[in-house]
């Protein structure tokens, strides 16, 4: 379940061939009366045939003042991130990981990490929930996805090189903080769902692709978010919804200030959508959307 979790926050591009024409954005405009907030889903990880973009996405970028991310673009290229996360998995309750998991389970997780030469006793100090993202990073790296072509990592680099403000709504800590805050009982289950869900990856992440392409809004969070919402409503709560409600405000600050400064807010891709998403959300709240 982690995988396809992962899989659903990231949408990442995977296996098959790019078309000639660029991908439809997941891109939306909130208009208030003074100015306008670019909403735009991201994806983590992608491959160089994901590229160029739709020239509305570059448009919206070129209109904006103000760029907003997840993480900042600092944050998002520090070299440490990696160490800072492994720093918040280890474990505070005295145990090996071996002693915290069923003997079945270990089992398991230690025949995969034979399988893909990953040395588990190095991780006999991490938390479990640590082990069920490890799997799902080292599942997707092998479907020669690439973090550095991520499409938040792109539209950063650009709005850097052109002068632009930018900002984010949320630290790297917080989002550790995600992970860390799960119950033993919920991390367990990640990491063996992970476990179960290793041989189906490719193939969920192609289909993810292909509406990705297509923009279909609708079938993606039909087989992402709807799916953990009806599966695993407390994780779909913790890791989508309340984010969804947190970074709310700030993308109505960046509406409400008046002035006639436009922005591009750049999430997850799963966060706008469906009746949790913050698309919707915008739209309850009395804003003009429209699907660019």
């Amino acid at each position: 379940m982690l995988i396809r979790f992962l899989a659903a926050l990231l949408l990442s591009a995977a296996a098959g061939h790019a078309s000639a024409e660029p991908p439809k954005p997941l891109l939306w405009k909130v208009s208030d009366a003074d100015n306008a907030v670019y909403l735009l889903g991201s994806f983590h990880l992608l491959r160089p045939d994901d590229y160029p973009l739709s020239p509305a996405v570059y448009a919206a970028l070129d209109d904006a003042e103000n760029v907003v991310f997840e993480l900042s673009p600092e944050e998002m290229n520090d070299p440490s991130l990696g160490q800072k996360m492994m720093r918040v998995a280890q474990r505070a309750d005295g145990r090996t990981l071996q002693a915290a998991l069923p003997a079945e389970t270990w089992t398991r997780l230690s025949d995969y990490a034979a399988r893909r030469n990953l040395p588990i006793e190095r991780y006999q100090g991490f938390d479990t929930w640590f082990m069920g993202l490890l799997i799902g990073i080292t599942e997707m790296q092998g479907l020669d996805m690439d973090p550095a072509l991520g499409l938040d990592r792109h539209v950063a680099a650009r709005a850097v090189a052109a002068g632009k403000a930018v900002g984010a709504l949320e630290t790297a800590e917080q989002q550790f903080a995600m992970f860390d805050g799960l119950s033993p009982e919920e991390q367990l289950q990640s990491l063996q769902d992970s476990l179960d869900d290793i041989d189906s990856i490719e193939q969920e992440i192609s289909r993810m692709h292909a509406l990705w392409r297509a923009g279909d809004a609708t079938a993606l969070y039909a087989m992402s978010g709807a799916e953990m919402k009806r599966d695993y409503p407390a994780l779909y709560e913790r890791m989508n919804v309340a984010r969804n409600r947190a970074w709310l405000p700030e993308i109505r600050t960046l509406l409400d200030a008046g002035g006639r400064d436009d922005a591009l807010v750049v999430v997850g891709a799963m966060h706008l959508l469906g009746e949790d998403g913050v698309v919707r959300m915008l739209r309850d709240a009395g804003y003009t959307v429209e699907r660019l």
